[in-house]
């Protein structure tokens, strides 16, 4: 296993700026998903950990050390494409023993580590059979076999389940999990799926415009987004935002929002966080909706029409209208509610959050 560290990471293609000031820090054994949208940067800056893109300043350290200076097949590492990158004419256990034939490993060290990851990944039955005899899964556990049989300090993955369907792309999922939680490797992994982040990471860097714009566990991530941007992208469905004006009230905060005045509970906020006017997001998530009439501390209740009801089997989906603002409940899935009708829900102040409606930076 091994630390990894990226400091003042920074990279331009011309007079563009890809990556900007990035500093990342995860140590032995994490799992650290690089997540944003498109062209986010956060490719880029894999390549770079690889040393299959150069930097244009600053440092990656494995192990304390600088390795921005070392060729890809001195790092220690290994990678798995998006594509699987598979050999078409070697049979599965030909590419899975490739880079230890590369090495020079006797043909008995390679039968014996391609058995042990085979066992692993539960591909022993295949290991006689060419890359298009197989099916997506399986070739992306190929692709993973031949990066485990290296034994490197760091694994990078870079979007590998982007080439499968939803059901595959959940189930290689719990693998890719479940393997890391038996051979304890650093792993690196890209994409651009919010819920494989949050479902697989230890840490959480989550990305735009190559800026890290929040960097922490999945439940920092979530609980409490640093701006507007990490509330929406991450979560599903995502964050919703009501304009709102800030009210000041002797030492209590509200917000005014089309005519309806919540108080928020700011125990322990430093004085001067709101001001007098100052225009503000309110964050709800949707699974904060609840349907009912009884009022608990901090709980304020507002009244929406119903617009659209969305089962999803143990949910049910409703987009509300607030207002103008149209916003989603998530609620259990025997809610009952009927689209067309106005429903009133409670909500937990206790949990909103407050951005800044110019800056986009959390407040509260």
């Amino acid at each position: 296993m091994a630390s990894l560290a990226i400091d003042q990471v920074c990279k331009q293609f011309g007079p563009v700026d890809i990556l900007r000031d990035i500093n990342l820090a995860i140590a032995d054994g994490e799992f650290l998903v690089l997540v944003g949208p498109s062209g986010c940067g956060k490719s880029t800056l894999l390549n770079i950990i690889a040393g299959l893109e150069p930097l244009s300043s600053g440092h990656v350290r494995i192990d304390g050390q600088s390795v921005q200076h070392l060729a890809p097949k001195e790092r220690d590492i290994a990678m798995v494409f998006q594509s699987y990158a598979l050999y078409p004419a070697m049979t599965v256990a030909k590419n899975i023993a490739f880079p230890l034939r590369m090495r020079g490993a006797s043909a008995t060290e390679q039968a014996a580590k391609v058995k042990q990851v085979a066992e692993l990944l539960q591909i022993g039955h295949l290991l006689d059979r060419k890359p298009q005899q197989l099916s997506g899964g399986q070739r992306q556990r190929v692709a993973m076999g031949r990066a485990l049989v290296r034994d490197p300090k760091i694994f990078l993955f870079d979007e590998p389940l982007s080439n499968l369907d939803a059901k595959l792309r959940v189930d290689m999922r719990t693998e890719i999990k479940r393997l890391h939680q038996r051979v304890r490797k650093t792993t690196v992994y890209v994409t651009h799926d919010q819920v494989e982040a949050m479902t697989m990471a230890t840490r959480i860097a989550v990305m735009k415009d190559g800026v890290v714009q929040q960097f922490g566990s999945p439940a920092e991530i979530y609980e409490r987004p640093a701006n507007t941007f990490v509330a929406t992208f991450m979560g599903s469905p995502a964050m919703n935002l009501v304009p709102a004006t800030a009210r000041l009230d002797g030492s209590r905060a509200q917000l005014a929002i089309d005519g309806t005045v919540l108080t928020l509970p700011l125990d322990g906020a430093p004085p001067g966080l709101l001001r007098e006017g100052q225009a503000l997001q309110l964050g709800l998530r949707p699974e904060w909706f609840q349907r009912t009439d009884a009022i608990a501390p901090h709980q304020a209740t507002l009244d929406a029409q119903v617009e659209v009801l969305e089962p999803t089997g143990p949910d049910l989906y409703a987009a509300l209208r607030l207002g103008p603002h149209e916003v989603m409940a998530r609620l259990p899935a025997d809610a009952a509610i009927s689209p067309g009708t106005t429903a009133r829900f409670a909500i937990d102040l206790g949990k909103a959050l407050v951005f800044d409606r110019d800056s986009g930076q959390r407040l509260v």
